[in-house]
Parts: structure tokens; sequence; C-alpha cells
């Protein structure tokens, strides 16, 4: 007699499941988890999103001062024989809000496991979904700080007196943030995934950021870099994100569409890496959390 089943158990036999159309049917968790998240972030302050604001145009400022007019670090970032001026307060503020959604999103996807663990050994959903929320809430800051770059950006723009001006690479600003988002995405599940096991590297977090912040033009120039070890120093994906990021607005600077894609592969690699630790990561965490 023929037997009809309803349900098959069978072994998983793919080595990685990503669960990204999964993650993509929690789509509205994930919406909560960026409420929860942007709210969270400025819950109990008095000025609330204003800080979103406030923190960047700070560093902005303390960058001004002591990397323009102490140090006097060159703002340029390819060598011109021509007197170019570009004001070093938007200079400085178009690296800060890049580097500032990047830490962030890294900083708070790094801790995807151990702040969400009390949820997750409860109930169910995606894995995924927590560091998509991240990466997402972050980038609402972001929109909020790049207001704010637009208005100094006008402002210096109807002002005079200066060389920026509108430049055919605005059309790479989408891209711009997708790679920010993919990259700062990638590096935070991949610490998270292994703060799971390593505890210590969550302590190395903040410090991690900072030397790598050191290594990106945020607070100088691409000229002040020594051409012998320009190629090394291009493999980093956030330079030439950054650097194209001041040409599309500024009209002046450095681009290169070799290191330029290049930055795309590091940043793929990186995120491909991270997506295949944290599937296996996630199975287990709860046993070593």
């Amino acid at each position: 007699m023929e037997q009809n089943y309803k349900t098959l158990i069978k072994a998983d036999s793919k080595m990685v499941d990503l669960h990204l159309k999964e993650t993509y049917e929690y789509k509205d968790l994930v919406v909560l988890f960026v409420k929860r998240d942007f709210i969270s972030k400025y819950k109990q302050t008095v000025l609330g999103p204003l800080w979103a604001i406030i923190q960047p145009l700070l560093t902005t400022v303390v960058f001004t001062v002591i990397f323009g007019s102490l140090a006097r670090l060159t703002t340029m970032d390819v060598e011109t024989t021509e007197d170019v001026i570009i004001p070093g307060f938007l200079f400085y503020m178009a690296g800060t809000i890049c580097w500032s959604y990047f830490s962030s999103t890294v900083s708070s996807t790094a801790n995807t496991f151990i702040a969400n663990s009390s949820i997750m050994g409860k109930v169910y959903f995606p894995r995924l979904v927590s560091p998509v929320a991240s990466t997402i809430s972050n980038l609402i800051s972001f929109a909020i700080q790049f207001v704010m770059f637009l208005g100094f950006w006008f402002f210096y723009l109807l002002k005079g007196g200066t060389d920026i001006h509108c430049s055919g690479y605005l059309g790479f600003f989408p891209l711009l943030i997708l790679q920010m988002m993919m990259l700062a995405m990638g590096v935070g599940i991949i610490v998270s995934a292994l703060t799971t096991k390593y505890r210590d590297l969550a302590m190395l977090i903040g410090f991690g950021l900072q030397l790598w912040q050191y290594g990106t033009p945020i607070a100088y120039g691409l000229q002040l870099v020594p051409e012998k070890y320009m190629t090394l120093y291009m493999l980093n994906p956030m330079t030439p994100i950054v650097t194209t990021f001041r040409y599309a607005f500024f009209g002046i600077g450095y681009f290169s569409l070799e290191y330029y894609a290049i930055g795309w592969l590091v940043t793929i690699g990186l995120f491909l890496i991270g997506l295949i630790l944290f599937n296996k990561i996630e199975k287990t965490f709860m046993d070593t959390i």
C-alpha cells in the first residue's frame, strides 16, 4: 500500500547555510530591532539624537585645531602645483562621519551574541537579524551626520573662496554607503564570532579600531603617505572609501579605479568570511557564551 509522506526528516547536507532568505522573511523583526537599538542608544539622555551631531562635530573641531592648526598636517590627497584651497573643517568632517559610522557599527555588531544572549536563548529567529539591525540603526545616525555635513558643504560652496565644487563622482556615493555597510558588518560579525570563545578580543575592539583609524586618512591627507607604501596602505578598504567620498564632494582629491576595485574585493571577502564564521558559531554559541 502506497503511503503519502507529508514531512521528510533528513540530515542537513549543506556545508554552509547562511539563512539569507529566512532573514529576509523576518524583516519585520529587523525593523523592531532597528527601533530598539536606535531608541536605547539615546534613551535617558538629555539631548537625545542630537548627540549624533554633537559627537562628530566636536571631533571635527578637535581635528581641525590639533592636526590642522597645530600639527599642520596636509589636507591634500594628491600633490598639486597649484594653490588649492580645501576648508580643513570640511575635510576632517568628511572623514569623521565615515569613520564614525564604520567604528560604531563594528563595535555594536561585535557584541551581537553577548548583548542578545538572553533573547537568543529563549526565542528562535535567524541570528543574522541582530547584526543586520545594528548596521541599519547606525545608518540612521550616519544620515543625520550626513545632513549636517551637507549643510556645511553648501555653506562653503556658496561662500566662495575655496576650490571645492560638485564632482561627477557623486554617483559613487550609494556604492560607498553599501561598501561601508558590508565592510562594517563583515568585520563586526567576524569579531562577534570569535569573542564567543575568546573574550579577550572584546577588550581589544576599541584599541584595534583606534589603530585602524590612524591607518586611514581621516586626520591627514593621503599625500602624507610615502609612495613606496601606497600599495600596502590602499589595501585598507576604508582608505578608498574615505578618499573617494572626499573626491566626490570636493571635486579635488585622489581616485584610483584599481585600488577602489581592490577595496571592494577585500570588503566582499571579509563579508563572506564573516557570514560563514557567524553561521558556524550561531549553532553552538549558547554552549560557550
